[in-house]
Parts: structure tokens; C-alpha cells; sequence
């Protein structure tokens, strides 16, 4: 198999190129970064953006590509050198707080990089199977109009048999942030690409998917940055009250639904992809969970609201089950412990 991952240098790409390049050693991974994850979250001094990049250096059936998607010559190019079988796209701006500050340049690395792959695809004589990293901040604001019932630690659902947020929640009229717009329009080119020219589309709308190698900031990748805060004594700032609640999907299980989507015949799909009811946790939760790991008391302070934060998000993950035959097998407590074993062994790697 040959296949393409866009941004294989981060959480999520590299990960997809690791599973591969172990699965079957016959199978050339080709991984497009353009490194620049420290220039989006305006975090130059964090010096370790780049560890996945150089950990995939080990596996010789896997090739880099130090270029940018918005250069849409160098896309063409290479469809046209390379009959991909599949193409992954993680590549993208990744946090809220930075689409705020730089609305264009969260369009440009989503939005537009994004048509750049498709249109590069659509001019090739090839036709891959297309898979989307997408989001739930496609949903924006939306969200706030389920009914929740507050408790001490949590807000909760107060619809017993609703499930969660299923591919048919309302997408519209509400406040997303130039991040869940970007993504929002990159999921409906997805979607219209598969339509319009017969592309080979699938997207995946992601809940917070987490785990070791994950080179989380205050502003992207929430669950493991605390974890760090929690490991160096330093006070984790709490935007809002902390009962907000999002399922949590530990990187293995994400990777197991993306090859079930791999193995099968489906196109022009759109899964929501997260741990489910089951894997929900809040800020306060984690935070008093990883006390009882550490052993020891976690100091935090509140802050404001962020901005069109969701105060629940719970993926139904139902689609995904019945389709791919897909269900998380690490529940959030192991996932979480593993990921501070990890966190604990690598420490030096975050200043």
C-alpha cells in the first residue's frame, strides 16, 4: 500500500505513519510537514514541535516531505509521481485562541490547504481513498442548546436517551470561532468533492483524542498540557468553571477506526469519532483523578469563558459502531495513566 499522511509530523499524522510503517514494511509512507506547529500557536520557544517528525526517522519505509499544502504545484506534482491508495489529512491550524488572533492564517492552513489537496487529487489520475480529520468545534456554539443540568463537578445531559452528538446536529446560525469555520468549510469541500466529482471522501468529526507524543500547549491538546502542569508543579489556569465536559479518545482506539474505515468499502461517510458517554470526563474530574495518580494536591486558578466553548461535548459514536464495527477498547482511566507514564518518563521535553 502507498500512503500519504498531510501534517505526518504531528500528534495524530504520526501516528498514522507509525501504525503503517510497522504493519507491513512493503508499504511506502510518504509524510508532508511543513513544521511550522510553533509559528500557529505563537509558542516559538517551545523547541520540541518537531519530535514526531524525527521519531518516524527510524522506519526506512517512511518518507518525508518538508513542504507546505498550500503550495499547490508541489501537490500536483506529486499525485502525479505517486498512485496513492490512501491519503490522510491531519495537516492544519489546530487551536481556537490562535484563529481568534490570525483569523487569514487559520484559513489559509485549513481552508484553503484543504481545497489544494483535493484539487490535486481531482486534476490526478488517481483516486485514493480521502480521509478528513475533522472536528467538533464544526458544531460551534450550537451545542450550548442541548439541556444540561449542573452538578458539583460536571454538567451533565439532563435527556437520559440522548446520546450525544450525532453527523445530522445543526451545523448553522450559530458562533463557531474562524477555527470551527475553517474546519467547517474544509468538512463540506470533503463532502462536496465526493459529490460533485466522485472523489473517494470520508471525515472523521474528532472529540479530544489524546495520549503519549502528543506536544500539547495551553491552547491545543488540553488533557495532556495539564498532565504536564500537574508533573512540574506549575498552576493550571481553568478557563470558565471546569465542569465542561468532552468525551475523551485515547490515540490507539482513533487509529483502529481509521484502518477499519481503510479496510472497507465505504465512501462519502462522515463519522463522529470520540470515546463516547462512557469516556466522558470535565476539567474538575481530571483534575481530581490525576491527584489521585500523583498523590498529590493540583494547583489551578479560573479564568474568563473561551470564547463559543462548548460547555458539553459528548460524541455519539453510534455510526461508527454499527459501520466500521468499531468501539474504544482503552477506557479514559488506563489511557490517562498510560499517558502520564509517558509524560513522567519524557518531562524534559516540555520547558
Amino acid at each position: 500500500m502507498k500512503i500519504l499522511i498531510t501534517g505526518g509530523g504531528g500528534f495524530i499524522g504520526s501516528y498514522i505513519a507509525e501504525y503503517y510503517a510497522k504493519k507491513d514494511t512493503s508499504s511506502q509512507i510518504h509524510v508532508i510537514d511543513n513544521l511550522s506547529r510553533a509559528k500557529l500557536l505563537n509558542n516559538s520557544k517551545f523547541i520540541n514541535f518537531d519530535y514526531n517528525w524525527h521519531y518516524l526517522k527510524k522506519y526506512k519505509n517512511i518518507h518525508f516531505f518538508k513542504e507546505d499544502i498550500q503550495n499547490l504545484g508541489f501537490l500536483k506534482r506529486l499525485m502525479k509521481k505517486n498512485g496513492y491508495d490512501v491519503i490522510c489529512h491531519t495537516a492544519g491550524q489546530t487551536a481556537v485562541t490562535s484563529s481568534l488572533s490570525n483569523p487569514y492564517l487559520d484559513f489559509e492552513n485549513n481552508a484553503i490547504a484543504s481545497v489544494n489537496l483535493l484539487e490535486s487529487v481531482r486534476l490526478s489520475d488517481s483516486n485514493p481513498k480521502l480521509i478528513l480529520c475533522s472536528t467538533n468545534k464544526v458544531y460551534g456554539d450550537n451545542v450550548n442548546k442541548i439541556e444540561l443540568k449542573e452538578n458539583d463537578f460536571r454538567y451533565d445531559i439532563k435527556n437520559k436517551n440522548f446520546e450525544g452528538i450525532s453527523e445530522e446536529f445543526d451545523l448553522d446560525l450559530c458562533h463557531h470561532t474562524p477555527y470551527g469555520i475553517s474546519k467547517l468549510s474544509s468538512d463540506l469541500y470533503f463532502q462536496e468533492y465526493g459529490h460533485s466529482y466522485g472523489l473517494d471522501t470520508n471525515i472523521f468529526r474528532m472529540s479530544c483524542i489524546f495520549g503519549p507524543r502528543q506536544m500539547a500547549t495551553e491552547n491545543q491538546g488540553w488533557l495532556v498540557f495539564f498532565i504536564i502542569c500537574a508533573l512540574k508543579g506549575l498552576k493550571i489556569k481553568i478557563n470558565g468553571n471546569g465542569k465542561q465536559v468532552r468525551d475523551i479518545l485515547y490515540i490507539s482506539d482513533l487509529i483502529n477506526a481509521i484502518h477499519s474505515l481503510i479496510e472497507k468499502n465505504i465512501k462519502n461517510e462522515v463519522f463522529c469519532i470520540g470515546g463516547g458517554s462512557a469516556n466522558s470526563i470535565s476539567i474538575l474530574e481530571l483534575i481530581n483523578y490525576l491527584q489521585e495518580i500523583l498523590v498529590g494536591e493540583i494547583k489551578y486558578n479560573f479564568e474568563n469563558w473561551r470564547s463559543a466553548d462548548q460547555l458539553l461535548y459528548i460524541s455519539d459514536i453510534s455510526k461508527a459502531q454499527k459501520i466500521l464495527n468499531w468501539d474504544p477498547k482503552i477506557n479514559f482511566k488506563e489511557g490517562i495513566k498510560k499517558t502520564v507514564d509517558w509524560c513522567r518518563e519524557n518531562v524534559k521535553l516540555f520547558k
